[in-house]
């Protein structure tokens, strides 16, 4: 199980390296909207979170303005907690998280919004099994369109992926998202939440941080 490091984010900016991703774990409550996002962010630019501004790109993904360092960077929140990717030189770069909770939907979700072969998948299994197998696959999805900077409206059935021992491997993607060999996934499942970072690229490092009060 991937472990998340205690770390202060001033202290973690400056190991920030050109071969490496930053995955933070904060606490989200709603309706703080992106502030947590601004805290964090700021520690890495060196200034003050007010100082930290935002434009949305063409699909309302959040992009620095004006920031003082190149800084790239996607995250995603779902009940109490938010997740936040942050690299040098990754602009395609995406993480999305789901909290763990009842998903009667699920298969309903997978056979609208899935490829048909992954809907079979899902629904050949037992029912125990998936909320789990709908949770890693959605996340996948989500990471790789956000990566991409495209909203749902692209289609999740366009990026295709098989479980393979329960972890979503890239399998068939369409249009210019680009092959699947391209991108690198990094899932991660926990008891209270499943999640997947992505990012177009080469490998690199993923260091999976919680931050500590002192």
């Amino acid at each position: 199980m991937t472990l998340f490091d205690t770390a202060l984010p001033a202290r973690a900016s400056r190991d920030l390296s050109d071969d490496a991703v930053h995955v933070w774990r904060l606490p989200y409550r709603r309706g703080e909207g992106r502030a947590p996002l601004r805290r964090l962010l700021a520690a890495y630019l060196d200034t003050t979170s007010d100082r930290v501004q935002f434009h949305d790109g063409e699909h309302g993904r959040p992009v620095l303005r004006d920031a003082p360092t190149a800084l790239d960077f996607n995250w995603s929140h779902s009940g109490d907690i938010a997740l936040v990717a942050i690299a040098r030189g990754l602009p395609q770069l995406g993480i999305d998280i789901e909290v763990s909770r009842p998903r009667p939907r699920a298969l309903a979700l997978a056979e609208r919004f899935f490829a048909i072969d992954e809907h079979t998948r899902i629904a050949a299994l037992p029912d125990t099994q998936r909320t789990d197998a709908f949770l890693r696959l959605w996340t996948a999805k989500e990471a790789v369109l956000k990566g991409l900077g495209e909203g749902l409206r692209y289609g999740l059935h366009r990026v295709a992926f098989r479980l393979v021992e329960g972890e979503p491997v890239a399998h068939a993607f369409d249009g210019p998202v680009g092959p699947p060999g391209a991108w690198q996934l990094h899932p991660l499942a926990r008891p209270d939440f499943t999640a997947c970072l992505a990012w177009r690229g080469a490998p690199r490092r993923v260091h999976w941080l919680h931050m500590t009060e002192s």
